[in-house]
Formats: C-alpha cells, sequence, structure tokens
C-alpha cells in the first residue's frame, strides 16, 4: 500500500498548488464595476444652452439619446449608470445621472434638467408574497365563510 506522502508532489509543489486554489477561490470574491448607458463627459453636458442651441446641435455635441419622451419628442433624455456587484449578489447602483433637454416647438433648447441617483425607487420584496389589505382569514374562513351570507337557493336576494 502506498504511503500519501509519496502520492503528494513535493513541498514548494504543494505550497504553489494551495496558493493557486486559494487565489481561484478568493477571486470570485471580488467586486465587479459596471457601466450602463450613457458616458458622461461633464464638459459637453455643460455646453448645452438654453435659447443658444437646438436639436442639430444638440445632437452633434451629446449624440442621439438614450430615449425620446414617451408623450412628446420634445424630451431626450441622456442616462447613465454606475453599479457594482459583489459575487453572486445582484448589481446595486452605486450612481446615476439622467440628463433631460427638453426642446420648445420650434426645436430650441428650452430647459436642461439634471438628476441623480436621489429619483431611484429603491422596493424591498417581503418575502414570496405581496402584502395586500383587508382581512387575514385562515383557510377554513375563506372556505366556510360565506355559509349564510348568502339568502337561500331560489329565494332571491331577501327583502328590498
Amino acid at each position: 500500500m502506498p504511503n500519501l506522502t509519496d502520492l503528494l508532489p513535493a513541498r514548494p509543489a504543494r505550497l504553489a498548488l494551495l496558493g493557486l486554489i486559494a487565489a481561484i477561490s478568493v477571486g470570485g470574491c471580488a467586486q465587479l464595476k459596471g457601466r450602463q448607458g450613457y458616458v458622461v463627459d461633464p464638459v459637453l453636458t455643460d455646453a448645452i444652452a438654453p435659447g443658444i442651441d437646438n436639436r442639430e446641435s444638440v445632437e452633434r455635441t451629446l449624440g442621439r439619446p438614450t430615449f425620446v419622451g414617451q408623450f412628446s419628442n420634445n424630451e431626450w433624455y441622456y442616462v447613465s449608470r454606475e453599479t457594482r456587484q459583489l459575487a453572486f449578489a445582484n448589481p446595486r447602483p452605486t450612481g446615476q445621472q439622467v440628463l433631460r433637454v427638453r426642446f420648445d416647438a420650434t426645436g430650441n433648447v428650452a430647459a436642461v434638467d439634471r438628476t441623480g441617483l436621489e429619483l431611484v425607487s429603491k422596493i424591498n420584496p417581503d418575502g414570496k408574497k405581496t402584502p395586500t389589505l383587508g382581512r387575514h382569514r385562515s383557510f377554513f374562513e375563506d372556505i366556510f365563510g360565506n355559509i349564510g351570507a348568502v339568502g337561500a337557493p331560489g329565494m332571491g336576494g331577501g327583502p328590498q
């Protein structure tokens, strides 16, 4: 029967193998940074001025918008978001900028608005059930709760 130490590689090789296994194991815990949407250049976004620029100059300066307003073509949105993710967790937003450029009826810039992460909604689900308003009844109350609450069959709804 072979000895266990005969099956293992030499001491330096064992240390290298253990170090490689530790590096691979810890490597899965690294933070992943992500960027989505428009890459914001503060010099270019600050150059857009109401009353001076129009649709064509905004498109030449900033490019096509991330999306156009839902109810009107007079609002262009440039959205940029930065996220971080640790191992297998869901990504969390760490930074966001929404640049809204509003145009008047003639196509000139009427206003430029900026918002950040303060408008991002945080939703915390409550388990696997959706909370509802109303009474909390047991299983048997749901099944037998209407007995006696409805008139007898064929009798109608009762006196009017």
